[in-house]
């Protein structure tokens, strides 16, 4: 039995749509952009983190002796 293009389309289409269908969602990397209120060297993540959600940012962090904030892209 000789199977069409079409068929054997349809076929593969559906296990693509099948297999697709069942991922979750991605999780995107957090946007990072440098404090502006934050000063000095940033050795305490903590201090870091206030002044970025002062700044309206969800967190922050000390990155390379820089206080980096956070926020969903």
């Amino acid at each position: 039995m000789k199977l069409s293009l079409r068929v054997v389309s349809a076929i593969l289409l559906s296990f693509m749509l099948l297999f697709t269908s069942g991922m979750g969602p991605v999780e995107s990397k957090p946007c990072e952009a440098r404090s502006k209120t934050f000063q000095g060297v940033c050795l305490n993540g903590q201090k870091c983190a206030s002044a970025c959600t002062k700044e309206g940012s969800t967190g922050g962090r000390c990155s390379s002796l820089r206080c980096s904030c956070t926020r969903p892209c």
